[in-house]
């Protein structure tokens, strides 16, 4: 078992926040009806993606019906069936859906996270959760840290998050910490490390790309359409080395 295996254990694990725990486990005792027949996850949703990802993607939790009950971030639901669509669209996924753990999707130097690993009541975890659950962040970029370069943060609550987890991580956040807004490009030094927890020295410099969340109101709104999350994907992607 690598790191990033051993972390995404441990993060499954984890019951922190009482609120969270009790809300995913009553949403997989109850179910949606189209999903009566299925054992749900009902624990927090680890990241997935390869552990030499060039580009990170941070959403903002899973949902109640989808990572919650599937186990894999962004899948089983609508905000991850537009997610992975446009990954594939632009030759970073290697399918366009996303349906269970176990359908075969791979990710081509793509991982995908968030900020808070729990599903939380109406899609809003606490300032509080986010707070608690940053560690969890914090620990993955730093094993990504060798081979990550670009990051794209779906959203101001997951925004919000990031910058200090990169902070803690080994990266300079610029000061005064840049605002979101969809397409945003801010680009992150790396520190000059003394050799982190991992043994390793500071990271190298990153993109940070900002997008609006795939969430149902934004993308049936149109507030962000399949167009616009594409190139912000493909943006990042070549930013990160990868793709065409």
């Amino acid at each position: 078992m690598d790191a990033l295996d051993d972390l995404d254990l441990r993060v499954s694990g984890c019951r922190a926040c009482p609120r969270l725990v009790d809300w995913r486990e009553e949403v997989a005792r109850t179910k949606r009806a189209a999903f009566a027949d299925q054992t749900y996850w009902a624990r927090p949703v680890p990241g997935f993606g390869p552990p030499d990802a060039r580009l990170l993607i941070i959403g903002l939790a899973p949902a109640a019906h989808g990572g919650n009950r599937t186990g894999r971030m962004f899948t089983g639901d609508r905000s991850g069936d537009v997610l992975y669509q446009a990954l594939y669209d632009v030759g970073l996924a290697s399918q366009p859906t996303s349906v269970a753990a176990d359908d075969g999707l791979e990710l081509y130097g793509v991982r995908v996270t968030a900020p808070v690993h729990c599903a939380p009541p109406d899609n809003k975890p606490t300032p509080g959760e986010r707070e608690t659950c940053r560690p969890w962040l914090v620990q993955e970029l730093r094993l990504l840290r060798p081979t990550v370069r670009a990051v794209v943060v779906l959203g101001g609550f997951g925004w919000q998050a990031t910058l200090p987890a990169l902070a803690e991580a080994g990266w300079r956040v610029p000061r005064p910490r840049p605002a979101f807004g969809h397409g945003v490009r801010v680009g992150i030094d790396g520190s000059v490390g003394d050799g982190g927890p991992d043994g390793g020295g500071g990271p190298e410099g990153l993109e940070l790309f900002g997008c609006f969340h795939v969430s149902q109101r934004n993308t049936f709104t149109g507030k962000l359409t399949p167009a616009m999350l594409r190139e912000v994907l493909s943006t990042a992607a070549r930013a990160a080395g990868l793709g065409k």
